[in-house]
Order: C-alpha cells, then sequence, then structure tokens
C-alpha cells in the first residue's frame, strides 16, 4: 500500500502530528511542504491529506495535478470551507444565517465506516458546545453519497464522491484528525486511517 502525503502549511499543526505518530499511521504518511507540491510525483501516494488550514488559493493553481492523481486512482481528504476551486466537481462554501442550535445540529443521512460507532451528539457538542464539526455546508457533485449535514437534509457537511478511479472525502469543518478524547468522536481518527489505507470503494 502507497504511503499518504500530508500538506504542510508553514504553521505548526498539532492535530497531524498526532496524526501521523498514530500506531495505525507510523510510518505511511509522509509530510511535504504544500508549496513544493509541483515538484511531487503524486503518483506515489495512495491519498493526500489537505487541512482546513491549507492556502487554498495555491491549491487551486494546481487543481489539474489533484484533477490527474484522482483520475489515476488516488483518494483526497480535503477540510474546511471551499473559497478556491481546486477539487473537481465541488462549489463554494454556503455560510449559515441567522442560525440557532437547531441548525448546527450534525445529521447522519448515510452510514459510513468512517462514522461507525460515532453518535450525532457527539459530532454536534464538544465540551457542551455546538459548532466546532461544522457550521457550514456545500453543495456536492453529482451522485456524491452524503454522509452528515447540518440541521437539515439539504445542507451536505460530509460526503464522498468519485472522480475516475479515485476518490473525494469532503468535511467542510475541522481537520477530521483533529477528533480526539474518550466519547465516540474518539473512533473517527482510527477508522479514517483504516478506510484510507484499505482501499474500500467510494461509499
Amino acid at each position: 500500500m502507497k504511503p499518504a502525503l500530508a500538506l504542510s502549511y508553514g504553521f505548526p499543526d498539532g492535530a497531524m502530528a498526532n496524526l501521523t505518530s498514530h500506531p495505525d499511521a507510523v510510518g505511511r504518511i509522509t509530510t511535504r511542504d504544500l508549496y513544493g507540491l509541483q515538484a511531487l510525483d503524486l503518483n506515489k501516494f495512495g491519498a493526500l491529506l489537505v487541512s482546513m488550514h491549507v492556502d487554498q488559493r495555491f491549491l487551486a493553481s494546481r487543481a489539474g495535478q489533484i484533477a490527474g492523481f484522482l483520475q489515476d486512482g488516488g483518494t483526497v481528504i480535503a477540510n474546511g470551507h471551499l473559497a478556491y476551486p481546486f477539487l473537481p466537481g465541488m462549489k463554494g462554501v454556503h455560510a449559515l444565517q441567522n442560525y440557532g442550535l437547531k441548525d448546527l445540529a450534525v445529521r447522519r443521512l448515510t452510514d459510513h465506516a468512517i462514522w461507525a460507532g460515532v453518535s450525532e451528539n457527539d459530532l454536534t457538542f464538544r465540551r457542551g458546545v455546538a459548532g466546532f464539526y461544522g457550521r457550514a455546508w456545500h453543495e456536492p457533485p453529482e451522485g456524491a453519497t452524503v454522509i452528515h449535514a447540518l440541521g437539515t437534509p439539504d445542507r451536505p457537511l460530509d460526503f464522498i464522491y468519485r472522480v475516475g478511479r479515485g476518490r473525494v472525502l469532503f468535511h467542510g469543518g475541522n481537520d477530521l484528525w483533529q477528533y480526539g478524547g474518550s466519547d465516540s468522536a474518539g473512533r473517527i481518527v482510527p477508522q479514517l486511517l483504516h478506510w484510507m489505507f484499505s482501499g474500500e470503494s467510494a461509499a
């Protein structure tokens, strides 16, 4: 199995450091500077990990390279609010307007191995506060499998879709690898790693 590539962005990333040191990830995730992406042969990697903090404007300049990686069977796991079009088929972010607690409630629309055993309540609330997992939504490409939505099913938050032989997992909020702790959200990281390295189908 090819290693995954994590893009660094010039600042310390404790969550990514924790991910790369996870027992299921040691020696399997390579970190490289975002601005050196053009010089990298992405065919050497099985997955590309994109933090919500990366320079999307620069990534958009490498959209063709990313699309080629996906066409050839790669996996992209991207987080955050899409401001620049670096992923095929994706549209921009929709911020919630005049929202209340019910609008921040994470609703599961489709079961998925990454979130198996993870309660919607533990995604909605962190230390008793709602909105850390997501407070905006995106329109997924046609044919995407929507896993979670915010408040109502027409506001997708987590979804997976195919590009060529590859797949994109998009989470419209804080990086998925930052979730841990003693509640059920702690299951996300090991299950994400298993999904990423197992080469399972997009759904």
